[in-house]
């Protein structure tokens, strides 16, 4: 079995290029360790939890019977007054006592895993828009008019017109993510920021053909 996975994952495969005006221009043979791995569910769950779990801001702080003023002084003798005994009026069963049990702001929710594994989740997404036709390609997003109508234009002329869709743009180019960001449904990134949470959280990814470079020369694991 194992020979079998690892011989899958090194096979490339191809894929579709389109132009701006949606048609198909050409065809790009893909990496198979990045864009042909076989799905692993689990390790793709444990990932996403544990990236949510660090961009947790974990604000929430309620206080305990120890940190609330007041309370020193016993409210009334231990017997001989017939009401229930108690310590501090600060305890959590009276009005504006402590909370017990709430959150607090001190516990620590981050969850370290290694940087391959986290790598590896993000191929396997990947991978399977890839196998699921999801991964649409451009041959260039260089807009003659920088323009955010021009870009809904080339969403429309794409099979992606619908459905919600992640836009990734080349490094260091600012352009795409100025005239992409205000679209609805349409989320943008860096090829170097890509991340597992945000290729789950839409359907589509579109990507130009420098973006694919860009996104293995970030990634390999040569470098």
């Amino acid at each position: 079995r194992k020979s079998y996975l690892h011989e899958l994952s090194s096979k490339n495969i191809s894929t579709k290029i389109y132009n701006v005006g949606g048609k198909e221009v050409s065809s790009l043979d893909l990496p198979g360790a990045i864009w042909n791995l076989p799905w692993n569910a689990d390790l793709v769950h444990q990932v996403v939890t544990g990236m949510q779990s660090n961009a947790r801001a974990n604000t929430a702080h309620t206080k305990g019977r120890g940190d609330v003023r007041g309370g020193g002084k016993k409210p009334w003798q231990q017997k001989g007054t017939g009401r229930a005994r108690h310590g501090s009026t600060r305890s959590p069963i009276w009005k504006g006592g402590g909370v017990s049990g709430g959150p607090r702001n001190d516990k620590n929710y981050a969850k370290a895993f290694p940087t391959k594994m986290r790598r590896k989740a993000m191929f396997m997404v990947l991978s399977e828009k890839v196998k699921n036709n999801l991964l649409v390609i451009l041959d260039s997003m260089n807009i003659e008019k920088p323009k955010t109508k021009e870009m809904v234009n080339i969403i429309k002329n794409l099979p992606i017109k619908t459905d919600s869709r992640l836009v990734i743009s080349p490094n260091n180019d600012k352009k795409i993510f100025l005239i992409t960001r205000n679209i609805a449904k349409t989320g943008v990134s860096e090829s170097r920021n890509l991340n597992v949470v945000d290729l789950l959280n839409y359907k589509y990814v579109l990507i130009s053909k420098d973006g694919i470079k860009d996104i293995e020369a970030t990634f390999s694991s040569k470098k």
